[in-house]
């Protein structure tokens, strides 16, 4: 598997490629390459007053690399100009990636639903799977705040194509996963079953292949909101990953995705594994 680790060289980015124990994580789940992806916005220019921009990213990059390397990955570095969800979307395709990895520092305290600028349009537009990795904030050299990054899976599910899509991530994020809370929410809302459907059978049937894979599972069907009952079991289950899928029901999804899964990943305390809809469907 190749992966996409997307930097804009600041601490929050720096905490996630430097964490052994997420790049341990990267590696029990089959990724062997690494992309270091840098996009250099189009407004910002090499001979700004005062910024050694060049300098800095060739430094930073090459430490990145070393420590990548170190733990056992090939790696390339790609520095493109340009919008940056842009242009990571663009070489996530061309190199065939199977993963995104981007660090965000989460919540911010003007605006509970306001994360990193990336990784927000990443969560509307993203081609590939896409792992927002949470970073601390208010701290000068943050730290990951769940490093094994999928040994504790929250997936949430509303039965829908896109959600089963995500379901078979489990094909290998299996080898880093040792315990799995299976979540359906029920509303009104958008009823994604028959009325003669049984979402507890549903659940026991994508637990049991969990647990031929040794995994520990529970299961819980909730009422309500979906997005908020989500987070209330990332709360009461202490997850290191939620695992979601999104889906678009037109064609402005791509511009403005505006659902459950992009309000966890805007929302959520810990890491978001986001599966985006089969495009070739």
């Amino acid at each position: 598997m190749k992966a996409i680790c997307a930097t804009d060289l600041s601490a929050a980015s720096e905490a996630t490629i430097e964490s052994e124990t997420c790049l341990e994580c990267l590696g029990r789940i089959g990724v062997e390459e690494i992309h270091l992806v840098t996009v250099i916005p189009s407004n910002v220019h090499a001979g700004m007053p005062g910024m050694d921009f060049e300098g800095r990213r060739e430094r930073a990059l090459e430490r990145y690399r070393r420590v990548i390397e170190d733990a056992g990955f090939d790696v390339e570095a790609h520095v493109v100009r340009g919008t940056p969800h842009r242009r990571i979307n663009g070489v996530a395709e061309a190199i065939g990636a199977s993963l995104t990895v981007v660090g965000s520092r989460g919540k911010s305290p003007l605006e509970n639903r306001v994360i990193g600028s990336t990784a927000r349009n990443l969560a509307r537009t993203t081609v590939v799977p896409l792992l927002v990795n949470r970073i601390e904030r208010g701290a000068d050299e943050p730290d990951v705040l769940r490093e094994h990054l999928f040994q504790r899976m929250l997936y949430a599910t509303d039965f829908s194509a896109n959600a089963d899509r995500a379901f078979e991530a489990f094909s290998y994020l299996r080898h880093a996963t040792r315990e799995a809370t299976l979540v359906h929410v029920e509303t009104p809302k958008d009823p994604a079953l028959p009325e003669d459907a049984d979402p507890e059978a549903r659940l026991a049937e994508l637990a049991a292949q969990l647990e031929e894979w040794g995994i520990e599972t529970r299961t819980e069907v909730r009422q309500g909101d979906p997005a908020d009952e989500i987070l209330a079991a990332e709360e009461e289950y202490e997850p290191t990953t939620i695992l979601v899928g999104s889906r678009g029901h037109s064609r402005l999804r791509r511009l403005l995705l505006g659902s459950v899964s992009e309000d966890v990943v805007a929302r959520a305390d810990g890491n978001v594994m986001l599966i985006p809809p089969d495009r070739t469907a």
